[in-house]
């Protein structure tokens, strides 16, 4: 008999809270007309197992985790099925504990080629069949402390990654952007993600890229400017508990 910790369930009227606040946003993001159909990734970063157990029940699958410590306590504490998303800085050390993870769906943060060949390379040696699906991280603002590929880099970095990491499936582009573009209409890093995407797929060929942008604050409006992919955390479970706190 195993003896790993499921986690509980959430009181009540915290899984209504959370049912109500997922269903608001799942909605909007269900009527995006973009062309495409938008995926949810309900961000779930210093949030009980219990909350991310209050979503699944109402359908949601996707969840996004910052940090890997934290993502591999809640791993198996939860059903099989969740499909996690790697959404933090990505070390090159963590990519071994990372590829670990069977039902690791996306790692968002690819932010160097390097980066891509080191995460390659675990998930290979894993043994998994299946590619690991993978979003090639953009600076699309120029912050000299934010993580990302400059904007320069992007399609050599994207060729590598289609060419070279047999173990990866290039996915799309990500950004987190600017506070200061997060208040503009249209938003400059986002048109940017999206020219970046087309210049990708004139230089390279292949189906269009998703794009990996919008977070509460700003994901309808990032799907009105074509993102496939919403990372939306404060605006289902509430604002976040202080780092360190106890999230299990």
């Amino acid at each position: 008999m195993s003896s790993t910790v499921r986690a509980e369930e959430a009181p009540a009227e915290r899984q209504q809270e959370i049912n109500d606040n997922l269903g608001e946003i799942s909605a909007i993001v269900s009527r995006a007309d973009n062309g495409k159909k938008a995926r949810l990734v309900a961000v779930s970063k210093y949030k009980p197992a219990s909350d991310i157990l209050a979503a699944y029940s109402q359908g949601q699958r996707h969840f996004g985790e910052n940090y890997v410590q934290e993502l591999c306590e809640k791993v198996p504490m939860l059903p099989e099925d969740i499909k996690w998303h790697f959404i933090g800085r990505l070390q090159s050390n963590k990519c071994k504990i990372l590829a670990g993870i069977p039902n690791l769906w996306a790692v968002e943060t690819i932010d160097s080629e390097a980066k891509a060949r080191k995460m390659d390379e675990a998930w290979g040696s894993a043994g998994h069949k299946h590619r690991l699906n993978v979003f090639v991280q953009v600076n699309t603002s120029d912050e000299e402390n934010k993580g990302g590929v400059e904007k320069d880099d992007v399609v050599q970095v994207a060729r590598a990654v289609r060419e070279s990491c047999k173990s990866l499936n290039l996915l799309g582009l990500m950004t987190i952007g600017s506070v200061e573009g997060s208040h503009q209409r249209p938003n400059p890093d986002f048109l940017t993600l999206v020219k970046l995407r087309d210049q990708i797929k004139a230089e390279l060929g292949g189906d269009d890229l998703e794009l990996s942008m919008g977070m509460s604050d700003d994901f309808e409006h990032a799907l009105e400017l074509g993102s496939t992919n919403v990372r939306v955390g404060s605006s289902i479970f509430g604002s976040r508990a202080p780092k360190g706190a106890n999230a299990l």
